[in-house]
């Protein structure tokens, strides 16, 4: 189970709702500090695989092939971070894809560099694949040096006033109203706000010049 913040889960909606009908897929996932030991560049391109594989009325041929082969390794080997990236190409090089990546910075330094090698690889070769990063300032850097040209990057930055609405929102639903007081409020309302973090958002493309959700 996937559990996504509000703005990447808005992205996933408009997305799934704009390509509903159409032969388009629509995968996401969403990085956790927590489990940042077991979320590698593997596991988590295999779990996007599953989800595009789950969605597919008819799996082509080639990917049933290799679906079996791999079944087949000697002591049933799982399939590999190459064995997935090409599953993953022969996919979207034929099917438009949208991958919605939430919390990118939360992926450690060394799986974040071999996913860019296979977002690279999956991009040159499926142009009708678009991928959606979000993550904090300090990967934008990153993510630039090693996708170079493919890649339009935006910071994104709440006003104050929308994270004071986001938490007036917030306390209204407090389960234990009688903790709070008015002073206690005021003192949320005027230190949260100074301290929430502009972010990066990503969008990795190969070519501009078609929409594939218009």
């Amino acid at each position: 189970m996937l559990t996504w913040c509000d703005d990447s889960s808005q992205v996933v909606d408009w997305l799934s709702d704009r390509t509903r009908g159409r032969n388009i897929a629509v995968i996401c996932f969403y990085f956790d500090f927590a489990a940042r030991n077991e979320q590698t560049a593997t596991s988590m391109l295999g779990s996007l695989l599953k989800q595009v594989i789950s969605g597919m009325e008819r799996v082509p041929e080639d990917l049933l092939r290799g679906l079996q082969e791999q079944k087949k390794a000697v002591s049933g080997r799982k399939p590999q971070l190459g064995d997935i990236v090409k599953m993953l190409q022969l996919i979207m090089s034929s099917q438009p894809t949208f991958m919605v990546v939430d919390a990118f910075d939360e992926c450690t330094a060394v799986q974040r560099f071999r996913l860019f090698d296979s977002l690279k690889e999956i991009v040159d070769n499926s142009p009708d694949a678009r991928i959606f990063v979000t993550g904090r300032p300090h990967i934008r850097a990153e993510v630039e040096r090693c996708l170079a040209e493919r890649v339009i990057c935006v910071s994104v930055a709440p006003t104050r006033d929308d994270i004071i609405r986001f938490l007036r929102a917030s306390l209204s639903l407090d389960e234990t109203p009688d903790a709070m007081d008015d002073s206690l409020e005021a003192d949320i309302l005027e230190e949260i706000p100074g301290t929430v973090p502009e972010m990066c958002v990503v969008a990795i493309v190969l070519r501009m010049q078609s929409s594939i959700a218009g």
